[in-house]
Order: structure tokens, then C-alpha cells, then sequence
């Protein structure tokens, strides 16, 4: 699925670049793992070439599909529930997970427009900052464009 040297999403830590395939003997067993190196920390990760796309290993989002999240991002008519928010941030936690930029979209719209009406939790303003970030980071690939960029583009949808 992918080759060295190709740029990949892992759910919550974002964007990485496949630095190797690697071979390695596991129980007994060779597998073959991908080695990504996540931009942001240089963190490294081994990921099972073969459950690689069952922890939700994928591509960077084309162009076309950039018009969607921002679509996601300028949505006002989304219903914000009134739930708790220990309960809320468990919910949002779950969709980053997915590592899904749809759902990464739908937690940084839902909670800039909470922050409008009330004060975010810490707990809340760091997912912000996270989901920013990790948005940030793949649609400025995606479009080939700065971080400042996107980061004004993403700002100016919500001011």
C-alpha cells in the first residue's frame, strides 16, 4: 500500500512519512512492518505492513476532498448538545481517533463553536489545539501550501 518515502496519516499523532519497510522476526514469525516517523515529534512508529490499514493507516486527502472539510469547518446549523464536558471530550476523543480528517473537521468545528459560548475545559482547548494541528498539518500537504496558510484559512472561517 505504500512505498518508502510516501507521506501517511496515524490516527492522533498525524502525519508521517514511511522512513522504511522493514522485516522483522516476531514470535517466531516475519512480519513486515512500516517504520513512519511522524512529522510533528519524530516520533517513530512500527506498523504491520498487513493490520496497516485497520489501525487506520491512510493516504493524505486529496485536493478534491479538501472542499469537504472545509465545508465540515464553515457548517453553523450542527446542533451542540448539552452534555457534560468530561462526557463531550470522551466523544471527541473517539473521533480523533478514528483518524478520520472528516471527523478531526467535525471535534475542531464543534468545539471553536462551543468556545463561543462558554469557556472550554483544559481538557477541551488542548483537543482544539490538537485537532488544529493535526488539520493543519494535512490539508497544507494536501494543498501544497504553508501551515501559516491553512492555519489563516482556518481562522478566517471562524472569526
Amino acid at each position: 500500500m505504500f512505498s518508502e518515502g510516501d507521506m501517511a496519516v496515524y490516527p492522533a499523532h498525524g502525519v508521517g512519512v514511511i522512513k522504511a519497510i522493514e522485516t522483522k522476526t516476531v514470535g517466531g514469525i516475519d512480519q513486515s512492518f512500516y517504520i513512519l516517523e511522524i512529522l510533528d515529534n519524530s516520533m517513530r512508529i512500527m506498523i504491520p505492513t498487513s493490520t496497516s490499514s485497520k489501525v487506520g493507516l491512510r493516504a493524505i486527502v486529496d485536493k478534491a476532498e479538501v472542499s469537504n472539510i472545509i465545508d465540515i469547518l464553515s457548517d453553523r446549523t450542527v446542533e451542540l448538545g448539552t452534555q457534560t464536558w468530561n462526557r463531550r471530550y470522551r466523544d471527541y476523543m473517539e473521533k480523533i481517533k478514528t483518524g478520520s480528517v472528516h471527523e478531526v473537521a467535525v471535534v475542531l468545528r464543534d468545539l471553536y463553536l462551543l468556545s463561543v459560548d462558554k469557556d472550554l475545559s483544559y481538557g477541551e482547548r488542548k483537543m482544539l489545539d490538537t485537532a488544529k494541528g493535526l488539520l493543519v498539518k494535512e490539508l497544507s500537504l494536501a494543498l501544497d501550501n504553508t501551515e501559516e496558510e491553512v492555519s489563516e484559512t482556518i481562522e478566517a472561517i471562524f472569526a
